[in-house]
């Protein structure tokens, strides 16, 4: 059972719980902390623990001469020394009793992360909309943009986040990618001809994805050719009863690809404009599948190739769009759709290509 946090809400930021180890080389809770997070805000620490921000789940404040072994959580504020805003701006879409329906920006982060706490979506909104009770519902990766929506009342809360863990919230999301430039990848077929590259889609790409804690991107894991034709998509978890433990073999992720468009983009390269549909809803999911077929979505520092990490270029985002998310509402029973205005900067504008990249 969740521990209810002895802190309010602050500036937006709920307190975090750490878990303190009972026993160890340190001589005070202050002195595990300090060694294990220092590097990050080794004089902040300190600070903390002087003003009694640092406190047990009773709330009552820790001191820097606090023995290990005192308590087993601590709850603190996170905040980011020289927090840097953010040039972007989200947009409300909707706003009732129970909801809040947001078009969220390339860059903006859903839920406070790593250097971003006043600077993430929820933060902005709680402090916006005067909601200190406000919790997303579902999230998106800081560099998609799209629709995000959020809980406003914690009593009709877990009606909602039950959509999206029975799968019962239907999403579609747009990407550009660079068209592939090799010639037996053209767009339209000559007479007679191999099948050309549009005619591929639309298709479904299945595979396994894992994702380890602390590890940046997700990772592939093969499984046995017998249980390649298993649909993901197709399994629910039970009404009633424990849930399952043991990995189901076979796929995990599934997605559809459909292409919309081609044609060039602000620069002149040849580009596709792409719908996706994901069946299941793994980390990355998207942005892997679409590497695997060699159309990488623009932008991507992850996939295929993880690139070093480097400060935020805010001409060049992710072009990748929470388009449309649809339900039906399960309090009125009417079905729902939220859609993003946002559109992708690297969009085909000139006409759909006749003829492969290579031919110009």
């Amino acid at each position: 059972m969740a521990q209810t946090s002895p802190l309010p809400v602050r500036d937006g930021v709920n307190a975090t719980r750490l878990r303190l180890p009972r026993t160890g080389p340190w001589e005070t809770i202050h002195d595990y902390v300090l060694e294990t997070f220092g590097h990050i805000d080794h004089g902040g620490i300190t600070r903390r623990f002087d003003d009694g921000e640092v406190v047990d789940a009773a709330g009552r404040p820790l001191t820097t001469s606090t023995p290990l072994g005192a308590c087993e959580f601590l709850w603190y504020y996170r905040s980011v020394s020289d927090e840097r805003p953010l040039p972007v701006t989200e947009e409300i879409l909707h706003e009732d009793e129970h909801l809040v329906a947001v078009d969220k920006p390339h860059f903006l982060p859903t839920t406070p992360a790593g250097r971003y706490v006043q600077e993430s979506l929820l933060v902005r909104l709680r402090r916006r909309l005067d909601l200190p009770d406000l919790v997303p519902i579902h999230r998106l990766d800081r560099g998609t943009a799209g629709v995000v929506i959020f809980s406003k009342e914690p009593s009709t809360r877990g009606a909602y986040q039950l959509l999206f863990e029975n799968r019962q919230a239907d999403k579609t999301y747009e990407c550009v990618s660079a068209l592939p430039t090799e010639p037996q990848h053209q767009l339209r077929s000559k007479d007679g001809g191999p099948p050309s590259f549009a005619s591929r889609f639309p298709l479904t790409v299945r595979n396994r994805i894992t994702k380890t804690k602390g590890v940046v991107v997700s990772e592939l894991q093969p499984y046995e050719v017998a249980d390649s034709g298993r649909r993901p998509q197709d399994r629910r978890a039970p009404r009633r009863g424990r849930r399952r433990t043991t990995p189901v073999p076979g796929p995990n992720a599934s997605s559809r690809i459909e292409l919309l468009s081609t044609g060039r983009n602000r620069a002149g390269d040849a580009v596709g404009h792409f719908r996706l549909i994901p069946h299941t809803g793994k980390t990355h999911q998207l942005r892997i599948h679409m590497a695997l077929l060699g159309l990488g979505i623009l932008h991507d520092r992850f996939y295929p190739e993880l690139l070093d990490d480097a400060p935020d270029d805010f001409d060049r985002p992710l072009q990748l769009l929470a388009r449309t998310l649809s339900f039906i509402d399960p309090l009125s029973g009417e079905p729902r759709t939220f859609t993003s205005r946002r559109s992708l900067v690297e969009a085909p504008t000139t006409n759909p290509l006749e003829a492969a990249p290579w031919t110009d």
